[in-house]
């Protein structure tokens, strides 16, 4: 079964940051990085993937008034999915990315565009890091995003000591290109 839990300091982690590490997944191997940095936010959540009461994957979102103005929240934060923990499509082709079929487009944004208000612009931040899959997201999968039209690069800034392009993400547009396309036959607890 799959579900995502919002965080709380009572999940145990310790597994899923230790497995983090290990696939270099830096902005999700520890409470530090990938909780405490962003209660310093306005707002924020975080929500962790399980497979099977497994955590193998984490998401979260938070305001981002400081860069992009009021009623604006950046989503997609420290996403990271164990894909070869799953049974499911990952984000392995071009083909899968435009027609949201992985976990990303499927569960992870939709829960994230659930928890900011209905009437605040959303954004995605991408860099050229080579920590995770962040270059990929940068070189491929939001050029693809924006391709398609659900996204528009808006900017460059230097932002949590890194300089990352700010996307904004087009909630209406994208819940209509995920609607266009297949949905999984996987119900989400």
């Amino acid at each position: 079964m799959l579900k995502l839990v919002q965080w709380s300091p009572e999940l145990d982690l310790t597994k899923f940051y230790k497995e983090a590490e290990i696939l270099n997944h830096y902005n999700n191997s520890s409470q530090k990085i990938l909780i405490d940095s962003l209660r310093v936010e306005k707002e924020w959540n975080v929500w962790i993937l399980y497979w099977h009461d497994n955590p193998v994957g984490s998401v979260g979102a938070h305001s981002f008034d400081t860069v992009m103005g009021n009623d604006s929240y950046r989503i997609a934060v420290r996403t990271c999915v164990f894909t070869d923990s799953l049974p499911l499509k990952s984000i392995r082709t071009y083909n899968q990315i435009i027609t949201h079929q992985n976990i990303t487009a499927q569960f992870l944004i939709p829960k994230c565009l659930e928890w900011v208000p209905s009437r605040s612009r959303t954004f995605i931040t991408s860099n050229e890091s080579e920590i995770g899959t962040q270059k990929a997201v940068h070189n491929i999968w939001c050029p693809a995003m924006e391709k398609i039209g659900v996204m528009k690069k808006i900017k460059k800034v230097y932002y949590r000591n890194t300089h990352q392009t700010v996307w904004e993400l087009y909630k209406e547009k994208f819940f209509q290109s995920l609607a266009q396309n297949k949905k999984w036959n996987i119900n989400l607890a």
